[in-house]
Formats: structure tokens, sequence, C-alpha cells
């Protein structure tokens, strides 16, 4: 590979991990052929970034790129793909289904480290953890709910309450006629 091509590899990474605010380095190595485009297809429908790369080019894109990536550099071993993607958590969801629909013994692909939103998730058993991550929409919703489930107890309280008061005021309104 000449020093160019590695060059427009090294700029081809850069671009991807500023776009995403979260990025996965896995390790796909032992997956054949078939596994290998089945997760590829996955990663496809999905709307999850994927590209393999050797771990020198990765560590050079990751110079280039500003913020602290110290502790993902040790994770640089062996075979690495990167996986992004805009929802924090799909490429964790993805993997998981992927080791599920592999079989009960799958590991692979194997998560060496995650970077979300500025937080470093170093090891393959932070994959359930990455995966119940909530999306900032959803997030979004949730605190909308709580801010409006005070709101919603008040209303119907009143409700049941004037409800109450209406009858009462009936009663002896007819009783005073």
């Amino acid at each position: 590979m000449t020093r160019e091509e590695k060059n427009k590899i090294i700029d081809e990474l850069v671009e991807t991990l500023t776009r995403y605010n979260s990025f996965y380095i896995t390790d796909i190595d032992t997956l054949n052929a078939e596994k290998t485009s089945k997760l590829r297809r996955d990663c496809f429908k999905k709307d999850v970034y994927l590209r393999v790369a050797k771990n020198s080019l990765i560590k050079k894109a990751l110079d280039k790129i500003e913020g602290d990536f110290s502790h993902l550099i040790p994770t640089l071993k062996g075979s690495s793909a990167i996986m992004g993607c805009e929802t924090a958590s799909q490429p964790a969801k993805l993997i998981r289904d992927f080791r599920q629909a592999s079989g009960k013994n799958a590991t692979k692909p194997a998560l060496k480290s995650a970077y979300i939103d500025g937080g470093v998730f170093v090891g393959d058993n932070q994959l359930d953890v990455l995966a119940s991550l909530k999306s900032k929409n959803e997030l979004i919703g949730d605190v909308i709910g709580l801010l409006q489930s005070p709101a919603k107890s008040v209303i119907s309280g009143l409700k049941g309450q004037g409800g109450k008061i209406a009858g009462i005021l009936k009663t002896l309104e007819e009783r005073a006629a």
C-alpha cells in the first residue's frame, strides 16, 4: 500500500470518526466470508457504518481528531473494525443480535472499545450497558413524560373533586327550592 493510499484511508477514517459522536472498535477476525457478508448487510440495513482498517491507520486517524482517545489506543491489537452510527446504542444492539443469531457460543464480533459522546467503554463486558443506552430523543421523551405526570395528576384530581362539589351544590339547590 502506498503512502498516498494510506493517507486517503486515514482521511476517510477521520471524516467518519468526526461525523459520528459515537463509534465502536470491534474484532471480527474469525468471521468467515458468509458471516462477514451477513454482518455488512445487517449494518447497512440499520444505518451502521462498518470499516475494517489497520490498527496503525486507526491510531493515526484518532491522533488527528480533537479529543482524548488514549484509553482506546491499547485496544488496537489484532484485527479491528470501526462501527459508527448516529444512535449510540445501535451498533451494540446489532452485535448482540448478530451473536444470538449466530449461535449460543458465538463471541464475534467482539467489542474492543467504544467512544460515546466523550465517554470511553473498554471491553466486551460493556456490550449490554451500551445496548441499553437511550437515544437523545428517547431521553427527551422521558423528561417530558416526567414533567407532564404531576400536572396530569393535579388536573384529574381537580376534575374529580370538582364533580363532587358540583353534585353537592346541585343537591343543596334542589333541597332549597
